[in-house]
């Protein structure tokens, strides 16, 4: 089962079409708050989710900046 819950793998060399979708990923999986907490607005599920930790991940090793992966998401 951890399997199944564990974060998506970053390939490495992080390439073009890596970072487009990264920066998909990262402005659709955004917090909504909700009763019960902050949930993806895309899956509804706790945020932030495997897709948006994936996303910040790979941009991160693509050497974007926290404030511009950030800026990004709040873009949305």
């Amino acid at each position: 089962m951890s399997v199944v819950l564990a974060d998506f793998p970053v390939l490495t060399p992080v390439t073009d079409e890596d970072v487009l979708v990264a920066a998909l990923a990262v402005r659709v999986h955004v917090p909504e708050h909700w009763p019960q907490g902050p949930l993806c607005r895309s899956e509804r599920v706790p945020n932030p989710c495997r897709l948006a930790r994936w996303g910040r991940a790979t941009l991160a090793a693509a050497g974007l900046p926290d404030e511009a992966v950030a800026a990004g998401a709040a873009a949305s």
